[in-house]
Protein backbone atom coordinates (compact mmCIF):
# COMPACT_ATOMS: atom_id res chain seq x y z
CA UNK A 1 0.00 0.00 0.00
CA UNK A 2 1.43 3.50 -1.08
CA UNK A 3 1.80 5.93 1.89
CA UNK A 4 -0.75 9.02 1.41
CA UNK A 5 1.23 12.17 0.42
CA UNK A 6 1.21 15.49 2.48
CA UNK A 7 0.55 17.99 -0.40
CA UNK A 8 -1.68 18.32 -3.28
CA UNK A 9 -3.33 20.98 -5.49
CA UNK A 10 -6.31 19.88 -7.47
CA UNK A 11 -7.63 22.59 -10.37
CA UNK A 12 -10.99 23.30 -10.35
CA UNK A 13 -10.78 25.85 -13.34
CA UNK A 14 -8.85 28.95 -13.72
CA UNK A 15 -7.73 29.58 -10.24
CA UNK A 16 -9.87 27.54 -8.55
CA UNK A 17 -8.17 25.12 -6.70
CA UNK A 18 -8.29 22.64 -3.73
CA UNK A 19 -5.36 22.50 -1.94
CA UNK A 20 -4.75 19.91 0.50
CA UNK A 21 -1.86 20.19 3.23
CA UNK A 22 -1.42 17.71 5.52
CA UNK A 23 -5.30 17.18 6.84
CA UNK A 24 -6.72 20.39 5.41
CA UNK A 25 -8.17 21.05 2.35
CA UNK A 26 -8.41 24.82 1.60
CA UNK A 27 -10.88 26.00 -1.38
CA UNK A 28 -8.91 28.77 -3.16
CA UNK A 29 -10.10 31.95 -4.80
CA UNK A 30 -13.71 30.06 -5.63
CA UNK A 31 -15.27 31.80 -9.01
CA UNK A 32 -18.59 29.15 -9.73
CA UNK A 33 -20.10 31.26 -12.54
CA UNK A 34 -21.64 29.03 -15.68
CA UNK A 35 -19.95 29.56 -18.90
CA UNK A 36 -20.97 33.28 -20.17
CA UNK A 37 -22.73 34.70 -17.47
CA UNK A 38 -19.78 37.04 -16.40
CA UNK A 39 -19.04 39.63 -18.95
CA UNK A 40 -15.83 39.83 -20.85
CA UNK A 41 -12.97 41.62 -18.93
CA UNK A 42 -13.00 44.95 -20.89
CA UNK A 43 -10.38 46.57 -22.78
CA UNK A 44 -9.03 43.39 -23.87
CA UNK A 45 -8.05 41.56 -26.93
CA UNK A 46 -11.68 39.90 -27.40
CA UNK A 47 -14.65 40.17 -26.02
CA UNK A 48 -15.78 36.24 -25.01
CA UNK A 49 -18.01 36.03 -22.45
CA UNK A 50 -16.90 34.88 -19.31
CA UNK A 51 -16.24 31.92 -17.84
CA UNK A 52 -15.35 30.20 -20.88
CA UNK A 53 -15.75 26.82 -20.00
CA UNK A 54 -17.99 24.76 -18.00
CA UNK A 55 -16.87 23.75 -14.08
CA UNK A 56 -15.05 19.94 -13.88
CA UNK A 57 -17.58 17.42 -12.33
CA UNK A 58 -15.57 17.61 -9.28
CA UNK A 59 -16.92 17.71 -5.28
CA UNK A 60 -16.16 20.27 -3.44
CA UNK A 61 -15.11 19.61 0.38
CA UNK A 62 -13.04 21.95 1.92
CA UNK A 63 -12.44 22.88 5.63
CA UNK A 64 -11.26 26.77 4.79
CA UNK A 65 -11.72 29.12 1.73
CA UNK A 66 -8.73 31.68 0.87
CA UNK A 67 -9.06 34.29 -1.38
CA UNK A 68 -6.22 35.86 -3.02
CA UNK A 69 -7.91 39.32 -4.37
CA UNK A 70 -11.34 40.18 -4.96
CA UNK A 71 -11.38 39.92 -9.01
CA UNK A 72 -14.37 38.68 -10.49
CA UNK A 73 -12.12 35.65 -12.18
CA UNK A 74 -11.23 34.96 -8.64
CA UNK A 75 -14.54 35.07 -6.17
CA UNK A 76 -17.84 36.06 -8.50
CA UNK A 77 -21.33 36.35 -7.18
CA UNK A 78 -21.98 32.71 -8.08
CA UNK A 79 -18.89 31.73 -5.28
CA UNK A 80 -20.77 34.49 -2.82
CA UNK A 81 -24.06 32.68 -3.14
CA UNK A 82 -23.04 29.27 -3.19
CA UNK A 83 -20.57 29.44 -0.08
CA UNK A 84 -22.07 29.27 3.69
CA UNK A 85 -21.91 31.96 5.66
CA UNK A 86 -20.42 30.43 8.63
CA UNK A 87 -17.09 29.29 6.52
CA UNK A 88 -13.69 30.30 8.02
CA UNK A 89 -12.59 32.60 5.03
CA UNK A 90 -8.43 34.08 5.01
CA UNK A 91 -8.20 36.51 2.37
CA UNK A 92 -6.30 40.12 2.24
CA UNK A 93 -6.45 42.40 5.60
CA UNK A 94 -7.91 45.25 2.92
CA UNK A 95 -10.41 43.04 1.76
CA UNK A 96 -11.82 42.02 4.99
CA UNK A 97 -14.64 44.01 5.50
CA UNK A 98 -16.21 43.78 1.85
CA UNK A 99 -16.60 39.90 2.76
CA UNK A 100 -18.58 40.68 6.51
CA UNK A 101 -20.56 43.24 4.53
CA UNK A 102 -21.48 40.48 2.51
CA UNK A 103 -22.90 38.28 5.45
CA UNK A 104 -19.84 36.32 6.13
CA UNK A 105 -19.48 35.65 9.73
CA UNK A 106 -15.55 34.05 10.35
CA UNK A 107 -13.81 36.31 8.18
CA UNK A 108 -9.84 36.35 9.10
CA UNK A 109 -8.04 39.29 7.10
CA UNK A 110 -4.47 38.18 6.93
CA UNK A 111 -1.38 40.96 7.41
CA UNK A 112 1.41 38.91 7.73
CA UNK A 113 0.48 35.15 8.85
CA UNK A 114 -2.44 32.99 10.68
CA UNK A 115 -2.37 29.25 11.84
CA UNK A 116 -5.76 26.94 11.09
CA UNK A 117 -5.93 23.27 11.84
CA UNK A 118 -2.28 22.69 12.54
CA UNK A 119 -1.36 24.76 8.67
CA UNK A 120 0.07 27.46 9.32
CA UNK A 121 -0.52 30.52 6.42
CA UNK A 122 2.03 33.67 5.64
CA UNK A 123 0.89 36.57 3.22
CA UNK A 124 3.44 37.38 0.59
CA UNK A 125 3.92 39.84 -1.68
CA UNK A 126 2.61 39.87 -5.35
CA UNK A 127 2.66 42.64 -8.09
CA UNK A 128 0.04 42.28 -10.67
CA UNK A 129 1.27 43.58 -13.49
CA UNK A 130 3.61 46.48 -14.64
CA UNK A 131 4.82 49.66 -13.84
CA UNK A 132 1.57 52.00 -13.55
CA UNK A 133 -0.80 49.63 -14.18
CA UNK A 134 -0.04 47.49 -11.32
CA UNK A 135 -0.86 49.87 -8.97
CA UNK A 136 -4.34 50.34 -10.64
CA UNK A 137 -4.86 46.45 -10.63
CA UNK A 138 -4.58 47.04 -6.32
CA UNK A 139 -3.73 44.86 -3.83
CA UNK A 140 -3.00 40.96 -4.31
CA UNK A 141 -1.08 38.71 -2.25
CA UNK A 142 0.16 34.99 -2.32
CA UNK A 143 -0.10 32.39 0.38
CA UNK A 144 2.69 30.26 1.62
CA UNK A 145 1.07 27.03 3.17
CA UNK A 146 3.08 25.55 5.72
CA UNK A 147 2.42 22.14 7.80
CA UNK A 148 4.97 18.82 7.08
CA UNK A 149 5.03 19.68 3.48
CA UNK A 150 5.11 23.37 1.94
CA UNK A 151 3.21 25.39 -0.81
CA UNK A 152 3.48 28.87 -1.94
CA UNK A 153 0.15 29.45 -4.15
CA UNK A 154 2.03 33.07 -5.64
CA UNK A 155 -1.57 34.58 -6.92
CA UNK A 156 -1.99 37.06 -9.30
CA UNK A 157 1.86 38.10 -9.94
CA UNK A 158 4.52 39.14 -12.79
CA UNK A 159 8.22 37.55 -11.55
CA UNK A 160 9.92 39.83 -9.52
CA UNK A 161 12.26 40.25 -6.33
CA UNK A 162 9.78 40.01 -4.11
CA UNK A 163 8.43 36.12 -5.00
CA UNK A 164 12.41 35.54 -6.10
CA UNK A 165 12.81 36.19 -1.87
CA UNK A 166 9.18 33.59 -0.93
CA UNK A 167 11.04 31.23 -2.72
CA UNK A 168 14.38 31.59 -1.09
CA UNK A 169 12.82 32.08 2.32
CA UNK A 170 10.15 29.01 2.41
CA UNK A 171 11.95 26.73 0.27
CA UNK A 172 8.27 25.51 -0.52
CA UNK A 173 7.97 21.66 -1.73
CA UNK A 174 5.67 22.98 -4.14
CA UNK A 175 4.83 26.32 -5.94
CA UNK A 176 1.39 27.10 -7.79
CA UNK A 177 1.42 29.90 -10.38
CA UNK A 178 -0.81 31.92 -12.30
CA UNK A 179 -0.40 31.91 -15.61
CA UNK A 180 -2.26 32.95 -18.68
CA UNK A 181 0.04 35.79 -19.55
CA UNK A 182 -3.56 38.06 -18.68
CA UNK A 183 -3.46 41.52 -20.74
CA UNK A 184 -5.19 44.37 -21.76
CA UNK A 185 -5.15 46.42 -25.37
CA UNK A 186 -2.46 48.50 -23.52
CA UNK A 187 0.44 47.30 -21.38
CA UNK A 188 2.43 44.42 -20.19
CA UNK A 189 0.66 41.12 -19.11
CA UNK A 190 -0.65 41.47 -15.31
CA UNK A 191 0.04 37.54 -15.07
CA UNK A 192 2.93 35.68 -15.73
CA UNK A 193 4.02 34.69 -19.01
CA UNK A 194 6.81 31.77 -21.05
CA UNK A 195 9.20 34.19 -19.23
CA UNK A 196 8.04 34.72 -15.76
CA UNK A 197 7.39 31.04 -15.03
CA UNK A 198 10.69 29.97 -16.46
CA UNK A 199 12.40 32.55 -14.16
CA UNK A 200 10.57 30.68 -11.23
CA UNK A 201 11.19 27.38 -13.07
CA UNK A 202 15.53 28.44 -12.74
CA UNK A 203 14.84 29.56 -8.75
CA UNK A 204 13.45 26.41 -7.17
CA UNK A 205 13.69 22.52 -7.08
CA UNK A 206 10.17 22.58 -6.37
CA UNK A 207 7.48 21.07 -8.04
CA UNK A 208 6.09 23.81 -10.56
CA UNK A 209 2.39 23.67 -10.87
CA UNK A 210 1.00 26.16 -13.22
CA UNK A 211 -2.88 27.47 -13.58
CA UNK A 212 -5.12 30.23 -14.68
CA UNK A 213 -5.37 29.15 -18.52
CA UNK A 214 -8.00 28.54 -21.02
CA UNK A 215 -10.75 29.72 -19.05
CA UNK A 216 -11.52 34.15 -19.11
CA UNK A 217 -10.95 35.93 -22.23
CA UNK A 218 -7.80 38.32 -21.43
CA UNK A 219 -5.80 35.01 -20.84
CA UNK A 220 -3.80 33.97 -23.93
CA UNK A 221 -0.98 32.18 -23.50
CA UNK A 222 -2.93 28.58 -23.38
CA UNK A 223 -1.65 25.25 -21.73
CA UNK A 224 -0.46 24.23 -25.07
CA UNK A 225 1.77 26.80 -25.63
CA UNK A 226 2.76 26.42 -21.88
CA UNK A 227 3.70 22.72 -22.52
CA UNK A 228 5.63 23.29 -25.73
CA UNK A 229 7.69 26.12 -23.96
CA UNK A 230 8.75 24.46 -20.80
CA UNK A 231 9.21 20.33 -20.27
CA UNK A 232 9.96 20.91 -16.61
CA UNK A 233 6.06 21.94 -14.82
CA UNK A 234 2.54 20.24 -14.55
CA UNK A 235 -0.07 22.05 -16.40
CA UNK A 236 -2.42 20.52 -15.48
CA UNK A 237 -6.47 20.10 -17.30
CA UNK A 238 -9.45 20.96 -14.70
CA UNK A 239 -10.10 18.74 -12.22
CA UNK A 240 -6.50 17.23 -12.55
CA UNK A 241 -4.88 16.63 -9.54
CA UNK A 242 -0.44 17.56 -8.53
CA UNK A 243 0.63 15.73 -5.55
CA UNK A 244 4.03 15.37 -4.00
Amino acid sequence: MSTPTSASVQLIRHATLLLDVGDTTFLVDPMFAEPGDNPPIPNTPNDRRNPLVPMPDVELSFDAVVVTHRHVDHFDEAAKAALDADVPLFCQTEEAEAFVEEGFTDVRGVDDEASFEGVTIHRTPGRHGHDELAEEMGPVSGFVFEADETVYVAGDTIWYDPVAETLDRFEPDMVVLNGGEARFEQGAPITMGIDDISAVRDATDATVVVVHMDAINHCLLSRDDLRAAIADVHVPDDGAQVSL
